[in-house]
């Protein structure tokens, strides 16, 4: 919610001596309670707002800047990709395709390339490229927008249905003056708009020939995260008032926290409620969300608004998107196809600045607050219910929902210092489709660590955790209302990500360490799970002193079951090799990164290396190695993404089979 927002920028300031604020309290909502409450009109939600805001802002603002929507931008530069991973990669593929790595079959996620079999497409630098696998052969090239990358930092996503590309760029400008802004209940009036809309441009791309844009989306704030099911997208946006708290220098805290008051009394609906603007046909309409799509939770902070759009790929046109508004903060977003839930995170705004200050986290600065919509029709998502568990999530893969039931796993406590006194736990809530009910609970995991990687298969858990040896726990959630923890492993380093990989196995990529805990190089692990009460790790691979962005994005990992194979990228330092006799040799020089994808084939009793595959700029020099980005298979050969183009190899022999330079 938003509260969580103010909760942790307030401990930056420290300067004003007025009482931590409280949450507005709608009478009308239980204490304790999570439903959602629509307002009556718009001068009703402006004013609720504004008393919400009141009690928030301080002598800076909502941040420390004084402008949280500067902070909004900050945090959408920096923030990475949405992350994404595949509990049955096998049952989402097509036969003789890959596709990228999801977490759940029929729930498609953004990535920076897509396949469907008959042709792969990709967004690089402000372009879109389009291949055809069968020829190996570039067959489309557009432009999305011209000097895209000065904005920089953020990365696009792409998602794929047929002829149609949806590309969600995660940062884009509006052109200063609008055509046209809408009333309060939608209607259209000839007002320029003031100032542009800031934030996510998404643009549908038609690729039946040459591939052209025919509708372009854009709309005020950040976009969090997206997903397909079918034809219809799903995108999730967090957004901020637009109100500008200048600095004043010469004024006192209590002088400039009267006078952002005195900003908030004097803003309109207009302020608080997102923008967005429909292109299609060569003709612009602009609107914003209308007060009847916005609804309020128990208590709120008014400081963030988290937006769901809906849109049909195969549809003429984008349309408005259909949003539904909830006053409330979002991070995290998890689908199974059904139902979307969004969370918030508060982990990053307030941990790191108890880390500084050296102090135990407020147990109400480790809340977090599950939303669940329904969205198995076409239209608009319909919500159902919202939940609160103690801690924060890793990500995305920390919620499951099965058999009628969502499953949490968090971090709760202090995690830095001498004496860390943090914990985890799995909840079990009951999701009937009217309510989130907690029914059950696992507590007091890793103590004195952190959650690294939490992966879901069917009615068992397994979470790693990790400060300097790796528990991998095993939970058995076959009885909701009694989970257990029936296994634990012990063993140096940690797994940042895990993967199924056929009955009784789990595979895992993160990091080897030191008896200390000291990080030592990228490893994969191949664990036995047939047995639940005694999980063993039947095999490592080590790369020393190599990172993967698999680690941390899994989307670059690649596990093709029909050949057991696993591809990450890699980026390895130094000299030393890989500690397999003969692998990854010849492509290091001293103090040189070196930049390749691992392909390795998963045996009962191990890894076997298949080889390496690099993406040169042509001079064979290790420096000018690219860094691979993501693997796909597509007809029994691996194709390659990296920044500077695409690369063929067979998985036969690992020869090159063709390269298509995009840089």
């Amino acid at each position: 919610m938003g509260l969580a927002l103010v909760a942790g920028l307030a401990l930056v300031t420290g300067c004003t001596t007025e009482p931590a604020p409280v949450p507005a309290r709608d009478r009308g909502v239980p204490a304790g309670g999570f439903r959602l409450v629509a307002f009556d009109s718009c001068p009703e939600a402006l004013r609720q707002l504004k008393t919400a805001a009141r009690a928030y802002v301080g002598p800076w603002g909502f941040g420390p800047d004084g402008d949280i929507r500067t902070l909004g931008r900050a945090e959408q530069a920096a923030a990475p990709a949405a992350a994404g991973q595949a509990d049955a990669a096998s049952k989402a593929a097509a036969p003789g395709y890959s596709g990228t790595n999801t977490h759940e079959a029929g729930a498609d996620e953004p990535d920076l390339v897509k396949t469907d079999g008959k042709r792969i497409v990709t967004v690089q630098h402000g372009k879109l490229y389009v291949v055809d696998p069968a020829s190996r052969r570039l067959t489309g090239e557009l432009e999305l927008t011209p000097g895209a990358d000065q904005f920089g930092g953020a990365e696009d996503g792409l998602l794929l249905h047929g002829d149609r590309a949806l590309v969600l760029r995660r940062d884009g400008w509006a052109g200063m003056a609008k055509p046209a802004v809408p009333e309060a209940g939608g209607r259209v009036t000839d007002a320029p708009t003031p100032d542009g809309i800031v934030g996510p441009r998404l643009i549908m791309v038609d690729l039946s020939g040459e591939p052209k844009i025919i509708g372009e989306y854009r709309i005020d704030g950040n976009l969090v995260d997206a997903r397909q099911v079918g034809t219809t997208v799903r995108v999730v946006v967090r957004s901020a008032p637009r109100l500008d708290f200048p600095h004043r220098e010469r004024a006192t805290d209590e002088q400039r926290t009267t006078a952002n008051r005195e900003i908030i009394d004097n803003a309109t609906a207009d302020d608080w409620l997102p923008r967005y603007e429909v292109t299609s046909g060569g003709r612009t309409s602009a609107g914003r969300v209308g007060c009847e799509r916005v609804s309020r939770p128990a208590a709120y902070s008014g400081t963030s608004l988290v937006t769901v759009l809906s849109f049909d790929l195969g549809a003429a046109t984008l349309g408005a998107g259909d949003p539904v508004t909830v006053i409330a903060d979002g991070d995290t977003v998890y689908s199974n196809g059904p139902r979307l839930y969004v969370a918030n995170d508060q982990r990053w705004r307030v941990l790191p600045m108890l880390t500084a200050r050296n102090t135990a986290p407020d147990p109400r600065d480790e809340t977090t607050d599950i939303y669940q919509f329904d969205i198995s029709g076409a239209g608009a998502p319909r919500y159902v219910a919202a939940a609160s568990v103690p801690g924060w999530l890793i990500n995305q893969y920390a919620m499951s929902e099965w058999d009628g039931h969502l499953r949490v796993a968090t971090t709760s406590g202090r995690t830095w210092g001498d004496k860390p006194n943090s914990t985890s736990s799995v909840y079990v809530l009951r999701a009937d489709g009217t309510a989130l009910t907690q029914v059950g609970r696992v507590t007091g995991l890793g103590k004195g660590e952190r959650i690294y990687a939490v992966r879901f298969v069917g009615g068992t858990g397994y979470v790693v955790t990790f400060r300097q040896t790796d528990p991998l726990y095993t939970v058995d959630l076959r009885d909701p209302r009694a989970p257990k923890v029936t296994g634990d492993l012990k063993i140096n380093g940690y797994s940042a990500y895990l993967h199924p990989a056929g009955e009784g196995r789990l595979l895992g990529v993160g990091q080897e360490a030191s008896d200390q805990g000291r990080v030592q190089g990228t490893q994969l692990s191949l664990f036995d799970v047939s047995d639940p009460t005694k999980p063993t790790r039947v095999a490592q691979y080590h790369v020393k002193q190599g990172h993967s962005e698999a680690e941390f994005d899994p989307h670059a990992f690649l596990y093709w079951p029909t050949e057991r194979l696993v591809v990450v990228p890699l980026t390895v330092h130094g000299a030393d090799a890989v500690s397999e006799p003969g692998a990854v040799d010849g492509l290091r020089s001293p103090g040189l990164p070196s930049n390749m994808a691992l392909a390795l084939r998963v045996g009962d009793g191990g890894f076997t290396q298949v080889g390496t595959v690099d993406h040169t700029l042509g001079t064979g020099r290790p420096e000018d190695l690219t860094p691979i980005r993501r693997s796909l298979v597509v007809d029994g050969i691996l194709w390659t993404v990296s920044d500077a183009g695409l690369k063929a190899t067979s998985l036969s022999t690992m020869k090159t089979l063709g390269w298509l330079r995009t840089a």
